[in-house]
This record gives structure tokens, sequence and C-alpha cells, in this order.
């Protein structure tokens, strides 16, 4: 009878404890969706990136890393066979040291058509500076033989002299006047139609200035041989940065997760050919319509690792609306209507002890 009593206790105060954890679940909320709207979890991924070759292709010669290995930004991955770019590199060297020695030849041609054209003025000065003695010389013995006919004449009227000797002193003073124009000829040849000044240095003769003009002429070849010259530099710049490119190098600190290319085989420009796992780690949340006003883009935020409880810094890099099947739907039964979902992607710095694949939570405020 005591036996039957005591299962009566037990089983009224179990019924209690019942009632009372099920009133207690209904008026705090704990429920699981309550839960859901306190916490919010995710999966860490890290980015992944392709590595290609930029604008390059040729035959994989070279494999440097292994699936599964840590690499450091700047180590290198892969290498391509540089045989074809170091013999364009060659070429273009010997062109640029061929137009670099004739652009010196022309440059030489240049400043021997100056000194040229110089030497020739100073040549021409003395020409006509003894031409002009020369015309002085000849107008002096016209002058001579110009008195000797008039004397004569004189001489002729009074029977001192004989009419031969008359006609020897007109014949001298027709070769004087004759060897005065030819000297003055000779004078405006020089002078190639200028005006004598009488200052022989002022001169500007029209020979030397037309050669001056055609030396400062050849200096246009010479400018048109160094932007030529330019041109193959450029080239011989773009043929270095396609041989360095030849040589893959990490871009970033990473892990080698997938090699897509193999020694031997014939790589395209700009085709993966080594995927990697990134340094920048970040995790996914759904938050509600109600609870978003209280985050924003760039805010700072801690998340804390599943496992191992590990507290570690993130930051919110992503707000936006989540795909329709994040909505919460018909949650009626705690007074709610449907719930629009927002996206939020949050970045982690990387700490040992965190890797991708863990599970991370956010307390909501």
């Amino acid at each position: 009878m005591e036996k039957k009593k005591n299962a009566k206790k037990f089983g009224i105060i179990f019924v209690v404890v019942m009632i009372l954890a099920g009133l207690l679940l209904m008026y705090t909320g704990n429920d699981a969706l309550v839960l859901a709207t306190q916490k919010k979890e995710g999966i860490l991924t890290a980015e992944q990136v392709k590595v290609s070759f930029e604008s390059v292709s040729g035959r994989l010669i070279k494999e440097n890393v292994k699936e599964a290995q840590m690499v450091k930004k700047g180590d290198v991955l892969m290498v391509l066979d540089s045989t074809d770019v170091d013999l364009a590199i060659a070429k273009m060297e010997a062109q640029i040291a061929q137009m670099e020695a004739q652009i010196k030849s022309a440059g030489g041609g240049v400043n021997i058509s100056f000194e040229q054209a110089d030497t020739n003025e100073q040549q021409s000065f003395r020409q006509i500076d003894q031409q002009r003695a020369a015309v002085d010389a000849a107008e002096a013995n016209y002058n001579n033989s110009n008195l000797d006919y008039e004397r004569k004449k004189s001489l002729l009227e009074s029977g001192a002299i004989s009419q031969s000797e008359l006609d020897a002193a007109r014949t001298a003073l027709q070769v004087a006047s004759a060897n005065v124009a030819q000297q003055k000829q000779l004078l405006s040849s020089l002078l190639a139609g200028m005006v004598d000044t009488g200052v022989t240095d002022t001169l500007s003769l029209p020979t030397i200035n037309l050669q001056r003009h055609t030396a400062a002429n050849k200096l246009n070849d010479v400018e048109a041989l160094v932007q030529q010259l330019k041109s193959m530099q450029v080239q011989l710049q773009e043929l270095k940065i396609s041989k360095e490119r030849l040589t893959l190098r990490a871009p970033e600190d990473g892990k080698i997760i997938k090699i897509l290319a193999k020694e031997g085989e014939m790589v395209s420009p700009n085709t993966p050919v080594i995927l990697m796992e990134s340094s920048r780690y970040y995790f996914d949340i759904y938050l509600s319509e109600e609870n978003i006003s209280k985050y924003h883009e760039g805010d700072d935020i801690e998340a804390e690792s599943v496992a191992g409880r590990k507290k570690v810094h993130g930051t919110i890099r992503l707000l936006t609306k989540a795909p329709g099947f994040a909505d919460l739907k018909m949650t009626r039964e705690k007074g709610q209507a449907d719930l629009t979902s927002f996206q939020v992607r949050i970045y982690v710095e990387p700490e040992d002890g965190i890797i991708p694949g863990m599970t991370m939570g956010v307390r909501l405020k």
C-alpha cells in the first residue's frame, strides 16, 4: 500500500515538473526558433584563387609546387619554356645596338656638316676679301690706263707721239676696263646676290645658309632614328616582361589545393593552372529584417568557433538581401508573419586553431 502511495506521489511530481518545464519554455522562448534568433552560425570558408600565366603561353618545363603545399607571396610555382623569348630578346638587343650606331653616325654627320658650313663660310669670306682687293687693283690699273690714255691723247695733238702709241694706250685702257668688269663679276658671284656692305663678317651668304639648313634638316632624320630606337626599347621591355611572366609566382600567401597543368603540357594564356586557397577567411550568417538594422558593413564583430570556443575578431564586409530560401516562412505560432532574411558576410583574421570548414558562431545584439 505504501509503495503505491510513493509511486503515485512520484508520478504527480513528474507531471508537475513536465508542466512547469513546458510553461517555462513557452514563456521564456527557449525553443529552437527563439534560440536561432539569439545566435547565428556559419561554415568558415577560404577564398580560392585561380592562378594563371598572364598573356603568355608555352610548354610547361618546371612544376615547382605540390598539392597541399603552403606557399608565400612571390614563391615560384611554375615555369614555361623561354627559348623563343630569349631569341627575340637577343635579336631586339642587336637591332637596338645597330640603331644606336646609326644614330651616332648620323649625328656625327650633322656635326660635320655644320662644321663644314662654318669652314666654307670663312673660306668664302676670305675669297670675298681677296676678290674685293682684286677689284680695287683692277680699278687702280684702269685709272692708270685712263690717265696714260688721256696724256697720250694730248701729246698726239701736239705731235709729240705717233698715232700708234695712242692706239696702244687706248687698247690698254679697254683691257683694264674689261678686267674691272670681270673682277666685279667674280665678286658678285661670290656674294651670291648679297649687297656688299664692305664688312665681310656681317654678310649672310645664301650658299652658306643653304648648307646650314641642309645640316639642320638632317637633325630631323636623326630625331626619327631616335624615335625608332625608343620604339625598339619599348619592344625590348615588353619582351623582358613577357619573359618574367613565363615564371608563375604566388600572388599571395596560401595553400595549393589543386594543380591543373603538368610538366610537358602546352599552357594557354590566362588559363588557370593552379587552384590556391587564400588566407582570406569568411563565413556567412543570415539575419531577419528585425535584426538587420543593428548591423552595418564595416562593423567589427566577435565570432566564436564551435570547436574549442576560440574567439576571433571579424569584420562585416557584405550585407545584402539573401536568396528566397533563407527567408523565415509562416512563423505564426510566435505571432510573426513571413520575414525577409539578409546575408551577412563576415571576414575573420587567420589565427592558429582556426581553419576552413569549422563552424563559426556570432551572438546577436
